[in-house]
């Protein structure tokens, strides 16, 4: 199982990719812009090359391990983005220990492999559900951020203005609406298509990935009612938006990993 990827390269994408977001979380304090730029640059691009090669060699591999590697990919590149719209953004080091740990653990577990895909449904369900759990942590890590400006604020420790609290806020619950929008998707396409996608006979079934992913459904429709509703902001908001993550994340990731790791079960 370790170090099963199918190429050579792709092991080298893969340990340059951990390699520069290492550096990255280690020295991004010391290091000047320019450079902060082209490592995660590097980074970046050595994690699509890495992803690529799992999602696109023959055969294909999917895991939970993949998994949790795309959507830090996806997280990191919205705060690419982001921060080229607001510099003051502030989370290098977090973000690029987390993209080395997550390359890292890809390496070990590489995910089962995929012969044979039963449906064209199944890459369109596999990229709307993954697309969402991108935006879901995306949200998170906006969340956290929110967290710690509104802690600093009340501890008057906030030397530097960053980005406005009210900012974050507002971008925080675009990604939750985004994220809800394709879970919503992602669910529907596997109850229209659960026959297709898994072969006759494998209709839709109450295992665990949709239990947890359905309570996940149902916890962020109530966070954006509380929002509209009631005014739900700030730490009861953000709570209730770890909660929904938490499930969604027990939901795919959670039982794969039981699968592959502890029962290994493809």
């Amino acid at each position: 199982m370790i170090l099963a990827l199918t190429a050579w390269w792709g092991l080298a994408t893969a340990a340059g990719a951990a390699t520069a977001y290492a550096v990255l979380a280690l020295a991004s304090r010391r290091l000047p812009p320019a450079s902060l730029r082209i490592f995660m640059l590097a980074a970046w691009l050595l994690h699509a090359l890495a992803l690529a090669e799992g999602l696109l060699g023959q055969p294909p591999r999917f895991g939970f391990a993949p998994a949790l590697s795309m959507i830090v990919w996806l997280v990191l590149t919205v705060y690419a983005i982001e921060s080229r719209l607001f510099p003051q953004l502030q989370a290098h080091w977090a973000l690029a220990g987390l993209g080395s740990l997550a390359v890292l653990l890809s390496i070990v577990f590489p995910g089962t492999s995929y012969p044979v895909i039963a449906s064209p449904w199944l890459p369109l369900h596999w990229a709307l559900g993954i697309a969402s759990y991108g935006l879901f942590a995306a949200a998170v890590v906006h969340g956290w951020l929110m967290e710690r400006s509104e802690r600093a604020i009340r501890l008057a420790a906030q030397t530097d203005p960053g980005v406005p609290l009210l900012t974050l806020e507002r971008l925080t619950f675009r990604f939750v609406e985004a994220g809800f929008v394709l879970l919503s998707a992602t669910l529907l396409v596997g109850w229209l298509f659960a026959e297709t996608l898994y072969g006759p006979g494998l209709a839709w079934k109450w295992t665990h990935k949709t239990v947890f992913s359905v309570l996940a459904w149902f916890t962020f429709a109530g966070l954006l009612a509380g929002r509209a509703r009631l005014g739900w902001r700030g730490r009861k908001a953000i709570r209730v938006l770890y909660l929904g993550s938490g499930l969604l994340l027990l939901g795919y990731v959670g039982s794969s990993f039981v699968l592959e790791v502890i029962l290994r079960r493809p």
